[in-house]
């Protein structure tokens, strides 16, 4: 064995030794999404418009700081509060399971304020008939059975800011009723002793968030620096609003625009999906490459067991380097892991196809390997090129469990690169060193193929134009019925039934309320989980009316997702940006590398058929265009691509090799000499996603889907597509 393969081993062993130690426990280096761990994913955005322009940007860096000080109060642990954007503020809140405690916590202006009331009837009374004097307002106190009117007077006489600190007490002479205790720092015990001396006999209101909680008469001087709120409160309540009241008011209202809520039941769920989805693709992949390629084979599922470590040690290294990265493993992050194992089979198969060829046109088994590898290596490295930039315009588009996905399938194809080209030859040629191999028999499906693909060029343009026809049709038919929350706005509430219930019931009650235009969802596998989508937030009176039309069905709340009309225009936005840039990206690259922009033009139009087609059928099937979706619009166009590369890669080198052959059957030879790679790749990709949509959920079951159809048209398009414009292009010059 020489001295370089064996630097080569001590690499490998290092790289595996780093990982286990970054990647284990899983538990402690990996970071799980909030759609794994249940929680709460929050848009709030900061109402700046009454402001000046410097009173802007210290508004929300302020409301930010607030908002930290509830959510610790909270007891959330590791949540995250950044801003976003000019005027809103991201906040993840992880294993949150109160999500109306949370949302009156972090929605709350928590503006208090004292008010002195107007003792002369006269002008209340003119007031009640439409008649304010000037220097009042008109409000009514919050009570139980009555809401009595008072006349304020319009200058605030004591703000909330003066409060130091604020706590719940119980009053033992109304049985235990939970009020706040306030204490006033030293500005405002001066000015609230002045305000109650000066105005002993009076009223004094109290006021929290425009609504008068209670309007006491000042019987005596108050001069300690402490006050009492009291009202209908629940200990909850009070709690809440004595939290609110500590940590401040917020600077300016703020309002909902995008919410994510998924509950512990249903991050189990997804996690018990994913897990299950992951085995039955590995496995797949892994006995095919075994049972067809032998033992190049079992050399490729040692080298994707080496890949699966890297990705899971590159992510718990970036936890600890990188600890504000946010770096977590999604629901489509684990999509994006098995998708990077069915993508990594692709170099096996190409590295493995060319030594086959290189054994075949005579060379000794140790050359065959240099040779094949050498060969493969550019359209290896060119194709984790283009679906690296298809994943960057995700992460950069993208939110959340998106950028998840970008973030898995990104580290994936960096290893992949690294354990098909460096790890897999170094084994291989491990095990020629010592001998313990002295051929490398494979099966073989395609032995000589032989088929005149551009002779049926003009009955698949027809077939082409008739798929596209029918996707334009679901397209401009369905209207924007075609689009998921995501884009649209809406809301989605997904709940757990103790029992099975028919989604009829449920649409009679639901009309009871006036909900007239619902969607309602029923799994047949699981029937009693149902999914509700209305066109705005209907959470508060869905639940109650469960609760009153079946007391004795008991439900969970699995998730509450809703998004705004301007923030559902914003994704759809960026959606469109993302595949435009990623396409445009994709041409670039391949013209440049290549030299010839006649196949990275015709490569860009066959994705464009790829896309739409995939968008087009899906819509067919009677799924919704959501973020994961457009996901797997950006996964098909790097993805399909690579066929387009590994046959111009080809090409390239039978022009230098047949220098008399015309360009029609130097294309169909190169379409032959790499048919059995696009359909073993394209096969082996395929198990790995039907994986996904028979075991991975609801949630990513359009996602896969959208991933089938593409990756099929992908290898359709290449032959049918991609090579007859050339061709024609290449005639007309």
């Amino acid at each position: 064995m020489n001295k370089n393969l064996k630097v080569k081993i001590l690499v490998i062993l290092g790289v595996m030794v780093a990982c286990l130690f970054f990647a284990f426990p899983l538990d402690k280096r990996i970071n799980l999404g909030l759609d794994l761990k249940g929680g709460m994913h929050l848009i709030l955005k900061v109402d700046t418009e009454k402001l000046s322009e410097n009173a802007k940007n210290d508004v929300v860096l302020k409301a930010i700081e607030i908002l930290r000080n509830r959510i610790d109060g909270l007891g959330v642990s590791e949540p995250v509060i950044q801003r976003q954007g000019e005027n809103e503020i991201l906040i993840q809140l992880p294993g949150i399971t109160n999500r109306e405690k949370a949302l009156a916590m972090i929605g709350r202006v928590a503006q208090l304020e004292f008010r002195l009331v107007s003792d002369d009837p006269a002008k209340l009374k003119a007031a009640l008939a439409g008649n304010v004097s000037p220097g009042y307002i008109l409000k009514y106190v919050k009570k139980e059975n009555e809401n009595p009117p008072v006349l304020l007077e319009d200058k605030v006489a004591l703000a909330g800011d003066t409060i130091a600190d604020a706590r719940v007490d119980f009053d033992s002479r109304s049985f235990g009723q939970p009020y706040i205790s306030l204490t006033f720092n030293a500005d405002g015990a001066k000015k609230f002793g002045d305000l109650t001396q000066n105005n002993v006999g009076h009223r004094l209101a109290i006021i929290l968030d425009g609504e008068v909680l209670s309007a006491p008469n000042i019987q005596e001087p108050i001069l300690g620096g402490h006050a009492q709120i009291t009202g209908q409160f629940t200990f909850d309540e009070s709690s809440l609003l004595a939290l609110a009241l500590r940590s401040g008011s917020l600077p300016a209202p703020m309002h909902i625009e995008e919410e994510r809520t998924i509950g512990p039941l249903l991050g189990k769920d997804s996690i018990d999906t994913g897990i299950k989805a992951s085995i039955i693709g590995t496995a797949s992949v892994f006995i095919f490459m075994l049972g067809y390629y032998l033992v190049s084979g079992l050399v490729a599922d040692i080298a994707l067991i080496i890949n699966m470590l890297m990705i899971f040690g590159t992510m718990g290294f970036l936890k600890i380097m990188l600890p504000e990265s946010q770096i977590t493993l999604t629901l489509p992050g684990i999509a994006g892991i098995i998708l990077t194992l069915g993508m990594a089979v692709d170099a096996n198969v190409l590295i493995n196809e060319r030594i086959r060829e290189e054994i075949k046109n005579g060379k000794p088994l140790q050359s065959a390997i240099g040779v094949g590898f050498n060969k493969a290596f550019n359209a290896i490295f060119d194709s984790n090129a283009t679906t690296l930039i298809a994943a960057f315009m995700l992460f950069q588009f993208g939110s959340g469990p998106i950028k998840g996905f970008a973030v898995t399938l990104s580290i994936g194809l960096l290893t992949s690169l690294f354990t098909a080209v460096f790890v897999t030859r170094t084994l291989l040629q491990i095990l020629v060193n010592l001998k313990l191999v002295k051929s490398l028999p494979m099966l073989e499906f395609f032995p000589r193929p032989n088929f005149n693909f551009i002779s049926k060029r003009y009955i698949c343009f027809a077939f082409s134009a008739i798929v596209v026809i029918a996707s334009i049709y679901a397209l401009v038919t369905k209207g924007n019925s075609i689009y998921g929350i995501d884009f649209a706005g809406g809301q989605i509430q997904e709940y757990r039934f103790k029992k099975p219930l028919k989604a009829e019931d449920l649409r009679q009650y639901l009309k009871e309320i006036n909900l007239q235009d619902v969607v309602i969802q029923q799994l047949d596998k699981k029937p009693e989980d149902v999914i509700i989508r209305t066109s705005k937030n209907t959470y508060d009176d869905v639940a109650k009316l469960f609760r009153t039309k079946m007391p004795d069905n008991s439900f969970d709340v699995l998730r509450i997702e809703e998004v705004g009309p301007v923030v559902g225009k914003a994704l759809r936005n960026k959606a469109i940006l993302a595949i435009i840039f990623a396409l445009a990206g994709i041409l670039i690259y391949c013209g440049f590398r290549f030299k010839d922009f006649d196949f990275a033009i015709a490569g860009v139009i066959a994705l464009l058929y790829d896309v739409f087609v995939a968008l087009g059928l899906t819509i067919i099937s009677h799924r919704q265009i959501d973020l994961l979706v457009v996901t797997a619009l950006l996964t098909i166009a790097g993805y399909s691509i690579n066929d387009t590369i590994i046959v111009y890669d080809r090409v390239r080198e039978n022009r230098n090799r047949l220098r008399k052959a015309n360009l029609v059957d130097i294309i169909n030879e190169s379409l032959n000499q790499t048919l059995s790679r696009t359909i073993l790749t394209t096969s082996v990709t395929l198990f790995v996603v039907i994986s996904l949509f028979l075991f991975g959920g609801e949630v990513l079951n359009s996602f896969a889907l959208c991933l089938l159809i593409g990756f099929m048209s992908g290898a359709y398009s290449t032959i049918y597509i991609v090579s007859p414009l050339v061709i024609a292009w290449q005639k007309k010059k």
